[in-house]
């Protein structure tokens, strides 16, 4: 596997695949890499001649100083994972590779960045169209993978690379999860055993809305799933819903064909995503 540190290299290694006219798949990542990660490369692999991971840990999408300081980077481990799983190139920069003083990114993201997750963590997704369009201008792949877990960030990404005419095939990939239901996440490792116990109300919760969809008025549906939640000082749910797949807005009748159920909650000082689609 190549390691590539600043734009100029890869760029400059890149320019001699692209004469080849190879297919380039790129998997873009902030690290502390899982296996649901690896099906992500796995996936690729599968369409692609030539995979790049990239481990970018991007500032301009924690909109909580402190969260950014305690995200696990454990860059060693990561290159040892991604060996292992056959990945081609790894282009892991530091900040000020992808980051200039003076710039400012424009993009507006629309709707999406007031509702669910942009509701709760205002700018997110402005700092992430803004390094997914760094990766792309200097990757140029031809095919991107994402994870089905950030559902919201995917649908953000495709309407970016619409509204820019990018002309990259973006693939979502399932969910990769624990054995007992847990979706895979980089922050499940800061969960004591007491908060990893509690973390499982996020999958039964939305197990339990896929399991009684068809068989339940939507109100009923989540205040029963919100029963699932314990009155604990260590778990705080932040939103439950159940949303149309292709705007997110809220769904009140089953009249809609595409519905996917989404969740945040709080588990002590971690904070954890899932979904769940529900036709």
């Amino acid at each position: 596997m190549k390691i590539f540190k600043t734009k100029f290299a890869i760029r400059e290694f890149l320019s001699t695949v692209r004469s080849q006219k190879i297919k380039i798949g790129l998997v873009p990542t902030m690290g502390a890499l899982h296996d649901g990660h690896l099906s992500l490369v796995a996936q690729s692999k599968a369409n692609c001649v030539i995979t790049i991971v990239s481990i970018f840990v991007n500032p301009t999408q924690f909109n909580n100083s402190d969260d950014l300081k305690k995200y696990p980077k454990p860059l060693e481990k990561d290159i040892q994972l991604l060996e292992n799983a056959g990945c081609d190139i790894l282009f892991s920069p530091e900040v000020d590779e992808m980051y200039s003083e003076t710039e400012d990114w424009g993009y507006e993201v629309g709707p999406m960045s007031n509702i669910l997750e942009g509701k709760f963590r205002p700018g997110h997704y402005k700092g992430v169209t803004q390094i997914v369009f760094k990766l792309f201008d200097l990757i140029k792949p031809d095919s991107a993978f994402f994870g089905q877990k950030d559902y919201q960030q995917f649908l953000v990404i495709s309407k970016m690379s619409q509204d820019l005419n990018l002309n990259i095939d973006l693939i979502a990939c399932p969910i990769i999860r624990e054995a007992d239901g847990l979706a895979m996440s980089s922050r499940n490792i800061r969960l004591s055993a007491s908060e990893r116990n509690k973390s499982l109300a996020l999958f039964k919760s939305l197990e339990f809305i896929r399991t009684n969809f068809h068989q339940l008025p939507i109100d009923e549906l989540l205040d029963r799933a919100n029963l699932l939640f314990e009155k604990d000082d260590h778990v705080s749910l932040e939103y439950l819903k159940i949303c149309d797949m292709l705007t997110l807005e809220e769904i009140h009748s089953k009249k809609k064909q595409k519905a996917i159920a989404l969740i945040a909650c709080m588990i002590g000082e971690t904070r954890l995503i899932d979904n769940m689609i529900l036709s």
